[in-house]
């Protein structure tokens, strides 16, 4: 249903008909905003009007008092001038979208003004819809207050742009900002009856069916009387435009897969006209301008210009672009070399430990490695010394300067073994109160989230009761009364079993508190008090007093089985378990237990084993890495890693010749098969790093390197062949020709194979 231009007899009821609209628009968005928006602490509340002056004039007849009615009409009479001055110009009259930000409530308020008007106008429409006297409010923007003489051309707002105000009260508790609260929706009928004059006396009543438009109706611009003052608003289509019919055939067009939106305010058109001077009319021609045309320019000279600013540009990009190139050459170069310095500084960092760690390995031996160390150094050290005195000396000064080395070197051993003995006090109590700390442990599982839940039960309280008391009575810094106190707890503690043991303790403990009740110095009740400590480890060690400690001890074996895996040691004569003989991989037969080995070791060879354990250990560890499925590294052992290092590769690597064990490694030759003494080569850290990067090692190394690293394959493989465990290990037990070409390998040719020539 179209609509006909209507006629508005009175600004009160247009202004009346726009303040019910506005409502209905500023509830509807409310709800929307309330509806999907409830969790937000900032609501917007969001009112379209095509220009300031209107809402302040919907904003006149609101007001009942006579203060406000002259207020609205000052802001009446400024929106008409500011109206008639932004009509001269398009981008004073533009609209753009001013959110106003109520603080400290953060309601959200979006009202469309014109940019020609001032911030006055804006706080005193908002002081008629806030209720809120003007003076008092305050706009801020990027927490910087905005003069009112402003507009928001000046702060910088574009036609149909957008800008956020804050707006806050200078006395916030007599007047607090609000938000607008919308009033009720009015509801209209969906049919409604009109009478029309058809005639001069002729009336008749029309039934009119409402259609609930679903878009809002457009304000496309109007009139206004001069002298009436009656305005008259331009008609809309209030029907929705039909829908074209479905051809059943996609159609594609230029202009709506390029179509752009634009709206923007135009100017109708103006006739203009020229006045020339002529009989009885004068035009002055004192402003007039003399224009002289230029050199003209033909398009070859245009054409050789452009030319020429192209390869100015070209020597300008080129240029930038070489001055990036050779900054990124000095930057790739800057950060080489800082590699290289921090590369040198932590291979000088690593060595000094090294040398740190070595050296606090010879000053506090602990373990059976740190002796074969001094046992080696001692060695070295004897040699270094004999060859010095042979060549210096000779006849009787030579044998008196043996005889006073060999004195030497019994010293030396006399104190590596009280260090022996030291150490193993120092072991044996770790050993001790590692294990009472595992009999004392609570009971651990983890759950399906990852947490580690404890249990302690009476057997763990038990074990960690006696593990403190046993820590007590070892102590040796308690005072007088603390050792009697502890004593008594102890003397307690045993007294719940009756037996042989216990009996014991309890005797041994009054002796002690009879003797310092005498006053008996500490020194003399040593002995005494490790008798107890002795038996009271006897007695946690029983598991009829500490039932915890029988998960952790180890069950006597069965006399029946001990005949099978029994075996003489040739060196102590005595039958020892199979487990305690170090079997070689090319052993035959059982030689020497591990005990006889490393004293034979240690008067005779005197060897160290610890930096080919280092490598084996880095070498299985790297192919675990690889796969669980390398079985040849678990059966090599030290001394077959030493023939490898020290015979085939000559302990020294095969690119850079450096000697250094602590710095060697043995890897894959051909990183996608597996390792084996005939797939491997010795090189440095560095060197193993980018040898395993090489995609091509035919490209990377030169034919003699190539050449001698299979003749040590093939050696290795002839070696290792012998062993049986590796020899299950080996699929092809003949060399391929192929394989053997590059090497200085000699043949004698049978008979059968001249005569088949």
């Amino acid at each position: 249903m179209s609509e006909p231009e209507s006629e508005t007899v009175s600004p009160e009821a247009s202004c009346a008909a726009e303040q019910r609209m506005l409502q209905e628009v500023i509830q509807s968005d409310t709800e929307v905003h309330e509806d999907h928006e409830d969790a937000k602490s900032t609501h917007e509340i969001k009112v379209d009007v095509c220009t300031a002056t209107d809402m302040l004039l919907q904003e006149e007849n609101i007001a009942d008092s006579t203060k406000d009615q002259r207020d609205q009409d000052d802001v009446n009479q400024q929106g008409r001038e500011s109206n008639q001055t932004l009509s001269s110009s398009d981008v004073g009259s533009s609209t753009a979208t001013v959110k106003i930000l109520l603080m400290p409530e953060r309601h959200m308020i979006t009202v469309a003004f014109t940019i020609g008007l001032t911030i006055l106008d804006l706080k005193k429409y908002f002081s008629l819809e806030l209720r809120v006297p003007s003076d008092i409010i305050q706009i801020t923007l990027d927490e910087k207050s905005v003069d009112d003489d402003q507009t928001l051309m000046d702060i910088g707002v574009q036609p149909h742009g957008m800008i956020q105000f804050e707006m806050s009260s200078l006395d916030p508790e007599n007047y607090l900002m609000r938000p607008i609260k919308p009033q009720q929706e009015y509801n209209m009928p969906d049919v409604i009856t009109v009478r029309v004059q058809t005639d001069t006396d002729l009336y008749q009543d029309v039934v009119v069916e409402i259609e609930r438009a679903t878009r809002r109706k457009a304000f496309l611009g109007g009139y206004c009387h001069k002298v009436t003052k009656a305005e008259y608003h331009h008609a809309a289509v209030q029907t929705m435009p039909k829908k074209r019919p479905d051809r059943g055939v996609e159609m594609y067009s230029r202009d709506t897969q390029t179509v752009e939106l634009k709206n923007q305010d135009q100017q109708c058109s103006k006739n203009a006209s020229t006045q020339m001077t002529k009989i009885g009319c004068y035009v002055s021609n004192m402003e007039d301008k003399l224009i002289t045309p230029g050199t003209y320019i033909t398009a070859g000279e245009y054409h050789n210009k452009r030319l020429r600013a192209v390869i100015t540009l070209q020597s300008y990009v080129r240029r930038w672009l070489a001055k990036c190139f050779t900054n990124s050459l000095r930057q790739a170069k800057e950060q080489h070399l800082a590699w290289l310095e921090n590369e040198k500084r932590r291979k000088k960092e690593e060595k000094e430990q090294q040398i740190r760690d070595e050296y606090h390995r010879r000053m506090n031996p602990e373990s059976k490695a740190d002796f074969d160390l001094l046992y080696n150094a001692l060695k070295k050290w004897r040699i270094e010394e004999e060859e010095r005195i042979s060549v210096t000396l000779s006849g009787a000064e030579r044998k008196a300067a043996l005889c006073s080395l060999l004195e030497q070197e019994t010293q030396f051993i006399s104190s590596i073994e009280r260090h022996r003995m030291a150490a193993g006090t120092r072991n044996q109590d770790k050993a001790i109160q590692a294990f009472l700390n595992k009999c004392a442990e609570p009971k651990k599982w983890r759950a399906f989230d990852g947490k580690v839940t404890e249990m302690d039960t009476q057997f763990t309280l038990r074990s960690k009761e006696l593990r403190d008391l046993y820590s007590s009575i070892t102590q040796t810094q308690f005072t007088k009364d603390e050792r009697l106190d502890v004593l008594l707890t102890l003397k307690h503690t045993v007294k719940e079993h009756s037996c042989k043991l216990t009996q014991d303790i309890v005797d041994l403990i009054d002796r002690e508190v009879d003797l310092l009740m005498r006053g008996v110095k500490k020194c003399n009740l040593e002995g005494l008090r490790k008798r107890i400590a002795t038996l009271f480890l006897q007695y946690i060690k029983t598991p009829a007093f500490n039932p915890q400690v029988s998960r952790f001890m180890q069950v006597p074996r069965d006399p029946a089985n001990l005949k099978k895996n029994i075996y003489l040691c040739r060196g102590c004569n005595e039958y020892q378990s199979s487990t305690d003989f170090a079997l070689k991989t090319n052993a035959s037969a059982v030689g020497l237990c591990r005990r006889c080995m490393d004293l034979d070791n240690e008067a005779r060879r005197r060897e160290d084993f610890s930096l080919y354990k280092n490598i084996l250990r880095c070498l299985r560890d790297s192919e675990a890495e690889y796969g669980p499925e390398a079985k040849i590294t678990y059966l090599l052992q030290e001394q077959d890693l030493r023939y490898l290092v020290d015979v085939l590769w000559g302990a020294q690597s095969a690119l850079s010749g450096w000697k250094d064990l602590h710095d060697l490694l043995l890897v894959r030759w051909e990183k996608h098969l597996d390792w084996s003494p005939w797939n491997c080569i010795l090189l440095t850290k560095d060197e193993a790093t980018a040898h395993l990067k090489l995609e091509d090692i035919e490209k990377a190394y030169d034919v003699v390197v190539i050449r001698n690293v299979k003749q040590k394959h093939a050696l290795a493989r002839k070696y290792f062949s012998q062993i049986p465990a590796i020899a299950e290990c080996l699929h092809d037990t003949e060399i391929q020709p192929a394989a053997l070409s590059n090497l200085l390998v000699s043949k004698p040719i049978t008979k059968a194979t001249k005569q088949n020539h």
